[in-house]
Order: structure tokens, then sequence, then C-alpha cells
């Protein structure tokens, strides 16, 4: 059983749903909370991507929830989106930590295989010893996400967008990394789950929208992150309670902007 849907299997409540925005960045469902998801897009513009567009507010979150497993990419956004609703992680147990600062702390002259390119990579090429970036799309200087079987074993930490559990490759992903690995799953798509934990990640890097009104406004005008981000975007992680320990600063090593 894959791990989106064990999340979605853990999930014991529902609620209605209020809302629902696809941005040209962004997907936002707001039932029990507001939960949000990278946009993965059809390929061409005539091509479906979402059957019941218009209908869909007719649903409950969980129902929409189960769409993960959906043939169409937008499906899927929505899908993650919703479970990201539903969820609500225990306050006691979030930590204001950001990956991308966890990993200019941790990585420092260690071997880091990013899937995904986020916009600290050429900070960090500075500071790790080793950096590849996988990407399905790359870009000057990343790798395919092909070469992903040859370079995550030989890393010493694994950080990998939460948009992979979007488009099906998470599980391969995870298989690949070595037991000895700090692994970290990042990004706001990224259910703040345990479920996790049991798949060898040790840290959960992903985020709440505490005010849901003003960052769907955003997103529906075609809104990135960084401007969310403002709008009422926190980012917060969840930690592997087994994890030997993390030496976390506040103060932030790199700028995202």
């Amino acid at each position: 059983m894959g791990i989106a849907q064990q999340i979605v299997e853990s999930i014991k409540w529902d609620a209605d749903i209020k809302e629902i925005r696809i941005g040209i960045f962004w997907t936002a469902v707001w039932s029990k909370r507001c939960g949000i998801a990278l946009t993965l897009h059809p390929e061409f513009e005539h091509e479906q991507a979402v059957r019941d567009a218009g209908a869909l507010k007719r649903m409950s979150a969980l129902e929409l929830a189960k769409l993960w497993s959906s043939p169409l990419l937008t499906e899927r956004s929505l899908a993650i989106a919703s479970i990201n609703s539903l969820l609500h992680p225990d306050e006691e147990n979030l930590q204001d930590l950001d990956a991308g600062d966890l990993l200019f702390q941790e990585g420092a002259g260690k071997r880091i295989a990013l899937v995904g390119h986020f916009p600290f990579v050429p900070k960090l090429r500075e500071v790790a010893k080793r950096l590849w970036v996988l990407e399905l799309n790359p870009r000057p200087g990343d790798l395919p996400a092909s070469a992903a079987a040859e370079v995550i074993p030989q890393a010493e930490i694994v950080a990998i967008t939460g948009s992979a559990l979007i488009n099906g490759t998470i599980d391969q992903l995870l298989s690949l990394t070595s037991s000895q690995s700090l692994v970290i799953v990042m990004g706001p798509s990224a259910p703040l789950s345990p479920i996790w934990f049991d798949h060898g990640v040790d840290v959960v890097s992903s985020s709440i929208v505490w005010d849901p009104e003003r960052v769907l406004d955003c997103l529906s005008q075609g809104g990135n992150l960084h401007q969310m981000m403002a709008m009422g975007i926190r980012k917060v992680s969840i930690l592997k309670k087994s994890h030997p320990g993390i030496s976390w600063t506040q103060s932030p090593k790199h700028n995202q902007s």
C-alpha cells in the first residue's frame, strides 16, 4: 500500500468543502482548514484537467481526497490539497522549522540529493560537499529524474519535494534512500502526517494556512508561494520522535527569495 493511500485511510473524519481554487502554481481546498498543493497541469490545453469541474463542492473533502490515484494530474493536486485541508497536526508537535534552513545547517560538507529544483539551490551548492538536483524538467546543472537510482543511495541527506506524492514517484524515491541518511520531505504539498515516519522519513516540512481568505485570493490571482507566504502561510515541520536529534537553530542561513 502506497503512502498516499495510507494517509487517506488514516483520516477518520470528514468535512464539507467551503472553497476550491486552482491557480497557475498552487491548488487550494478549504474544508476543516485550508490545504494547498502544487498544481500539476495536463500536457496539452485541450486535454481534460478535472472531470467534474463546477460540481466539485458537492463532494465532501474526504471524497475529494480519494482522487489521489486519479489518472488526471490536476485531480491529484486537488486530492492532496484536500488531504491537507483535513489533517490537524498537534500544535505541540509542530516546530517553526524550515526545511531550506535545515538543509543549510545539516548539509554543510555533506552529500545531498535534492529531488526538485528549489530557489536556494545555487547557495546550497556552495556549502554542500556534493549536491545532486534531480528534476523531471532539468535546468542547467540538474540531473534527470531517471538518475535517482544512481545518486540517492550515495547521499547523506535526501530532500524530496512533496509534489512527488502528486506525480506518483514518492514511494519509489523513498525506497532508494539509505537507512543512514537524513530524509526530508518538504514543501506545502507534503501532508503533516506521522505516516511518513513509517517509510524512512525523518522530517516533514510543510505549511499551515492561517489566513485562508487572503491566501485564496492571492492564489486565484496567480500568486506564487513567496507571495502567498506574505498573505498568511506559516512554515512548520514535524520530526520523527526516534530521530537522534537535529541541532536546529532559529537563525536562517539562506534566503529563498
